[in-house]
């Protein structure tokens, strides 16, 4: 006798550099699947390969990630499977935390720990909606940032190096809300002129450039509100304190992106990271609020080497957490 088809598994689309598609590669590792649970297939955005008709039947948006699951009564290898494709972030997140749990084994090859990421009460759950809700609303948009990552001449001239091939390769698909403020032409114009000098533009190139600089400038003061909010929110070291919640994920993901357009990188600690956020931004200082000591101590890591007195603001706390974490250092910290 033949043996059975395999029944269909789950398959995770995701680009390994996109901010969102991060989140549920951090909570496959969390909620410990094991490799051949979910099927992982990269869309490489760069490419174009979201705009394929055949992912496009399964996110006509054309972004990543998307979960694709076999629906419950079509799991057999008698029947052709039926699947429904998911396509916000936080819903993917949500399944996958509740499609393995200490209880839940069903069709499980991994014998790790399932721990549960949502959160246990109804106040933390409103407490996580809302950071999540905060990091995924339009002024938080760290994809935006991207192309208004410069406000002198010559952080232009670099940043112009970087994303002018993008911007023409993708000028025919990017939307408008990825841009913000800016019609394709001037973001075209501004990046186009980087290497000219601000003093020997046209009076018109001269306009434009003025206008993204004052625009770069308003986006990266908005992200500071954004910042002071969402740290106040952080009870610490973890969203919600010492377990890791869903909230954490987003968080994670989120932030090492604007760590990165801060000029940070995964390595760095907590406190060399939102120091150089600090003075990307400019004006303003993170409170430094929470106790270095009880914050590692909290997150299980040593304390042999620091200062009782020593203080740091909640998203060092955070980060030096989050960057100990296995799925963190699996997934290179973004």
């Amino acid at each position: 006798m033949s043996p059975s088809p395999p029944i269909p598994k789950a398959a995770l689309y995701y680009y390994k550099p996109s901010i969102w598609a991060s989140v549920p590669l951090l909570a496959l590792e969390e909620k410990g699947y094991g490799p051949d649970e979910v099927d992982l297939k990269e869309v490489d955005l760069s490419k174009g390969e979201n705009f394929k008709p055949q992912y496009l039947r399964l996110n006509p948006n054309a972004t990543v990630p998307t979960l694709v699951v076999p629906l419950e009564n079509t799991l057999s290898s008698e029947i052709e499977s039926r699947y429904k494709a998911i396509q916000n972030t936080k819903a993917i997140v949500e399944l996958l935390d509740k499609s393995r749990s200490s209880r839940s084994h069903t069709h499980t090859t991994s014998s790790a720990p399932a721990p549960a990421l949502t959160p246990a009460t109804i106040a933390f759950s409103a407490a996580s909606n809302k950071i999540i809700d905060i990091l995924h609303s339009d002024n938080a948009d760290p994809n935006a940032l991207v192309y208004v990552n410069a406000r002198d001449d010559a952080s232009l001239k670099e940043l112009a190096k970087e994303v002018l091939p993008k911007v023409i390769a993708k000028q025919k698909t990017l939307k408008f809300w990825e841009l913000k403020m800016y019609a394709m032409d001037g973001i075209l114009a501004v990046f186009k002129d980087a290497d000219t000098p601000m003093d020997q533009l046209s009076a018109e190139a001269k306009k434009i450039r003025e206008e993204y600089y004052n625009a770069a400038n308003n986006a990266w003061s908005t992200l500071k509100n954004v910042l002071l909010q969402v740290h106040k929110e952080i009870i610490g070291p973890y969203t919600l304190g010492d377990q890791l919640s869903i909230a954490d994920l987003h968080l994670a993901a989120w932030l090492a992106r604007i760590a990165k357009l801060s000029g940070a990188n995964a390595a760095e600690d907590g406190n060399t990271v939102t120091r150089k956020i600090e003075a990307h931004i400019g004006g303003f200082k993170l409170p430094k609020d929470f106790s270095v000591t009880e914050a590692r101590r909290r997150a299980g890591l040593p304390t042999a080497d620091i200062q009782s007195t020593e203080r740091q603001n909640r998203f060092a706390a955070f980060w030096d957490a989050m960057k100990e974490r296995p799925s963190w250092k699996k997934c290179g910290g973004f």
